[in-house]
């Protein structure tokens, strides 16, 4: 079985019942799911337990948190949420009300004595807590550079526990409230001692104390510079490697749309001896400094634009610690032997000898690990199937052009400023050429030009998006099509777009015929469901080589009870809507299930190509981009709360519902009348193409049929897709003497199972 529930002990999650007024108990859910902006400090020492505070929006009602992976414990403390503008400006008047009160009596009884403002807080029934939540409001309101942001405003303290057997590395962490599962995100567990910033630090810099390797925790706000002070002795070779976008990927709200860090390191006398921003392509920085003499030294961190808020959290690993910049080759064949060359900073070796097995999941990208000293280096590498070359030194131009022909993968590499790379190919028909660097972690911005042999330009590329790639802005590779004749020679040449060079910037030439593939993302990676429930999720195609078959989708094992409906994107579609029905009873452990696809190679083709479908949460970026982060699992829980009984069913036709182009469909619907009469019952379509319509109207036997209504000036016939109606009942109850204007009443049921469409060249009669 594939599906793999997770024991309540496995959430990692404690419920602690506060005992004191200043922190309340988190309370039974509202309705919204929790948002989570950032959590300070973003990790733990493994053997330690530290207290962290998660920032956010709705996070009064979290009831557990959830933290992927084994070996580490959650209590949640307390929740805080300062003043609202409504919340300060009631307590002002208030408290100005009474002290006019006051005075005006003092004057009536001829006193010169002013009440104090404890006297007046206390006859206005304005609590000590409530006159310190002001005095931070206005703290807050005064300051110029803050940016209030109502999705950072609330905070939850937890006590996390890593055990000494924690694995090293990045962890999922969620709210949970009773009928929602918050976004995700992400904890680190080290193997190094932990220390915070103390501010304010921007003009006296914290002392750091303790031995290297250490990670120094901190958050950036508007303006400010954090400074650590730090003993080094002569001859140290230390590596400063900042997380900052590691740690939080994408800001919905910012621009560039992510926290853009700057370090420094000056001396005693405070000349800068290093400095740096982004590493190469990547945007957190990263830097080695060679100490000069023993010292105390100084590092600076900051915004490169000076801006800041709580979720510019940034950890900073500091200490002779071996860091591998770049590899050679960038991959390997499956089920092969390779020496990797290693390029980087204290590194007691620089090759590694690595053995790959056979791929047999879709999974093209692994990492595998290199032992230097005390320490345990990561790197990734593409695994492929076809035979594997070295680019040839020599081929800088036609006369020394390598020989490439198609289902080949050339390991090369820019070696300095200007090189270029020229490639004779020994093929006919269509071909692809494509270049992966940048996704392996080069620093190539890599061109493509295809040119016959007179040096006519046959095809050209610079920059190929792959949205695959969730964590990439700039798609720096390359990836050209064009057909190729027997009559002729044909050059492909590598280079770099900028003109850099050097031995980190390898890269691998894949020359293939078009080889049509997808890949998939399932959103939201995490449901919360009432029993019974059907929950609408969404699923990306992303279509490579210009694939365009229909794909089924299906869930992997299913326990019973779990089912979806409108498990097909059309072939002219990149995403599709569709429902999931979660079973009738509630589970106490979150299932871990799974989807994946199925489509024919080519039309007609009885060859199936079989992808997985990865959990990935959509992120914005910078108000406008968006990109899915793929995540671990894709959880599913069960609540123990169902919701109100759904009182309409309908007939379902086997093969979907065939819409006419312009006129209405009627879809036969079974209405409990007693319980729900037909005229308090309505329907809403969910993100339906526009042109499409849908009522509920009565038959001509009493009963009912759901009527949906298509303009043919809005829609074209072809057009497939899924409809997914939600239904609620509504009515205004007779007015009374105590209520003599009622209000609408609503009822929400949720969601029907997603009905699978297609509109036809058809009219239909009116």
């Amino acid at each position: 079985m594939n599906q793999h529930p997770l024991p309540r002990s496995a959430f990692c999650a404690v419920l602690l019942l506060c005992a004191v007024a200043s922190a309340p108990a988190l309370a039974q859910n509202r309705g919204r799911a929790p948002h989570l902006a950032y959590v300070f400090p973003a990790g733990c020492e493994r053997g330690m337990t530290c207290e962290v505070v998660v920032g956010g929006q709705y996070l009064k009602d979290a009831s557990e948190v959830y933290v992927s992976g084994e070996g580490v414990k959650v209590e949640i403390l307390r929740w805080y949420r300062p003043l609202t503008a409504g919340e300060y400006n009631n307590l002002n008047m208030k408290f100005r009300e009474t002290r006019e009160r006051l005075m005006g009596q003092a004057v009536l009884r001829g006193s010169n004595n002013n009440p104090t403002d404890e006297e007046i807080a206390e006859a206005a029934g304005i609590t000590e807590e409530q006159l310190r939540e002001m005095e931070i409001y206005r703290r807050r309101d005064r300051d110029p550079k803050r940016q209030p942001n109502d999705q950072l405003e609330e905070e939850v303290t937890l006590r996390i526990t890593a055990s000494l057997e924690a694995a090293v590395g990045k962890r999922e962490l969620r709210f949970l409230s009773d009928n929602a599962i918050s976004n995700p995100i992400w904890f680190h567990v080290d193997r190094w001692m932990e220390t915070r910033e103390s501010e304010p630090n921007d003009l006296v810099a914290t002392e750091v104390t303790g031995r290297f390797p250490l990670v120094i925790n901190g958050q950036i706000m508007p303006g400010d510079v954090d400074r650590f002070r730090m003993e080094a002795k002569q001859g140290m070779k230390l590596v400063v490697h900042v997380a900052a976008r590691e740690v939080i990927p994408y800001l919905a709200d910012a621009v560039p749309g992510w926290f853009q860090a700057v370090v420094r390191m000056t001396d005693e006398a405070g000349d800068e001896v290093s400095f740096a921003d982004s590493f190469y392509y990547r945007q957190d920085p990263l830097l080695y400094f060679e100490v000069p003499r023993d010292g105390r030294y100084t590092l600076e961190i900051r915004d490169a634009l000076f801006r800041g808020r709580e979720d510019f959290v940034y950890r900073i690993t500091v200490g002779e610690i071996p860091f591998v910049t770049s590899v050679f080759p960038l991959g390997a064949r499956v089920e092969s032997e390779s020496t990797i060359q290693l390029r980087g900073w204290n590194l007691t070796r620089t090759e590694q000898k690595i053995r790959t097995m056979s791929r047999q999941q879709y999974r093209p990208q692994r990492w595998y690990s290199s032992i230097q000293g005390d320490h345990a280096v990561r790197f990734p590498l593409q695994i492929d199937h076809w035979p594997e070359v070295m680019e040839e030194a020599t081929n800088n131009d036609r006369e020394t052009a390598q020989e490439i022909s198609t289902r080949m993968t050339v390991n090369g590499r820019i070696d300095e400023p200007g090189d270029v790379d020229v490639y004779r190919i020994n093929a006919t028909g269509r071909i692809i050429a494509e270049i992966h660097a940048r996704r392996l972690g080069s620093p190539l911005d890599s061109m493509l030009t295809l040119t016959d042999a007179q040096g006519n330009e046959v095809a050209f590329n610079d920059d190929y998006k792959d949205l695959s790639q969730a964590m990439l802005t700039h798609h720096a590779d390359s990836h050209l099509e064009a057909s190729v004749g027997s009559r002729s020679d044909y050059y492909l040449t590598v280079t770099d777009a900028q003109g850099n060079g050097g031995p980190d910037f390898g890269y691998r030439l894949h020359l293939r015929p078009p080889q049509a593939d997808y890949e998939l993302r399932v959103v939201p990676s995490s449901i919360i469901a009432r029993a019974g429930q059907v929950v609408p999720i969404s699923v990306f195609a992303l279509r490579k080589d210009g694939f365009d078959q229909d794909i089924d989708l299906t869930l992997v094992d299913p326990p019973p009870g779990y089912r979806l409906d409108g498990g097909m994107i059309p072939g002219t579609s990149d995403q599709i809507r569709m429902t999931l029905t979660v079973p009738q009873k509630p589970t106490e452990t979150a299932i871990t299930l799974q989807m994946e696809g199925s489509a024919p190679r080519r039309l007609r083709s009885r060859s199936k190509i079989v992808r997985p479908a990865i959990p990935a949460e959509n992120m914005m970026q910078a108000f406008i981009w968006y990109h899915l982060v793929p995540v671990e699992n894709w959880n599913v829980m069960v609540s123990g709360r169902p919701g109100a009984d759904m009182p309409l069913k309908i007939a379902m036709p086997e093969d979907g519902i065939e819409l006419p182009r312009d006129g209405a469909f009627l879809l036969r619907a079974m209405i409990n009348a007693q319980r729900t009469p037909v005229d308090q019952l309505y329907v809403e379509l969910y993100e339906a193409p526009e042109g499409i319509t849908a009522s509920i109207v009565p038959d001509a036997v009493g009963g009912a049929a759901i009527k949906l209504e298509v303009s043919g000036e809005k829609i074209q016939p072809g057009e497939r897709g899924n409809l997914l109606l939600s239904v609620y009942k509504e009515f205004t109850p007779e007015p009374t003497e105590a209520d003599p204007a009622p209000k609408p009443r609503r009822t929400d049921y949720g969601f029907l199972p997603a009905m699978p469409f297609e509109v036809t060249s058809q009219r239909a009669s009116r």
